[in-house]
């Protein structure tokens, strides 16, 4: 089971290195999102670091679902999806070698968002990156383990664009609450005993999001 995972996973990330579609495209609408509310926070400069969080998390939220919108419409055009589910393995390899992919675009895209942002709001946080990047680790996986699953959904439709952040948004919501208050914890106030519970909230949606959709993945690939 874990090398068809591999498989899946290594397809997906040899694809993206040659094209480098939407890892682009992701980087660039992170960064974009950065330098306009780098512009209308300008006059807040004292209160800056406490909004960081919540404009990391939209640039992450926004890019992330521009990269998950990506991922079956193309093989869906390319008639590259009918070829995978005919190897002989189950649906639920398939959605966990996405999931890992689509975790590990995003996590890209955060690193390289999350230096821009030190750059347009002048952070000093070399001391926290140990506890951020355990935050991001647990939101990104909750985001796109649930996000995968949706993206196959949305696939199927004619304005998936539209569709996926609908139906995607309000069921990542506990997520995205949680990662922007252990971000604004570590950023703000320093006070690591407090990371625990929105870590272990976002832990427990992660791993229910990720065990029903592995498990619901071979009934949403029926045509």
């Amino acid at each position: 089971m874990p090398g068809k995972v591999w498989a899946v996973f290594r397809k997906d990330l040899l694809i993206e290195l040659r094209t480098k579609d939407s890892l682009n495209a992701m980087l660039f609408f992170g960064i974009v999102v950065l330098v306009i509310f780098n512009f209308a926070l300008e006059g807040a400069r004292d209160s800056i670091r406490a909004a960081v969080p919540g404009v990391l998390w939209v640039s992450f939220v926004f890019s992330g679902t521009l990269g998950l919108n990506r991922m079956f419409s193309t093989e869906k055009e390319n008639s590259c999806l009918q070829g995978l589910l005919l190897v002989p393995m189950d649906r639920g390899i398939l959605y966990l070698g996405k999931m890992l992919a689509a975790a590990v675009f995003m996590l890209v895209a955060e690193a390289v968002i999350f230096i821009f942002s030190m750059v347009f709001f002048n952070l000093t946080v070399w001391k926290e990156i140990p506890y951020l990047i355990l935050v991001f680790l647990i939101g990104t996986l909750g985001f796109t383990s649930v996000g995968t699953i949706l993206s196959a959904i949305s696939a199927n439709t004619r304005m998936r664009e539209v569709l996926l952040p609908l139906i995607l948004f309000p069921v990542v919501l506990p997520i995205l609450i949680n990662a922007v208050e252990a971000t604004g914890i570590i950023l703000n106030t320093n006070d690591y005993g407090a990371l625990r519970l929105p870590l272990t909230i976002m832990s427990a949606f992660t791993i229910v999001f990720g065990t029903v959709s592995y498990l619901l993945f071979d009934f949403v690939l029926e045509d």
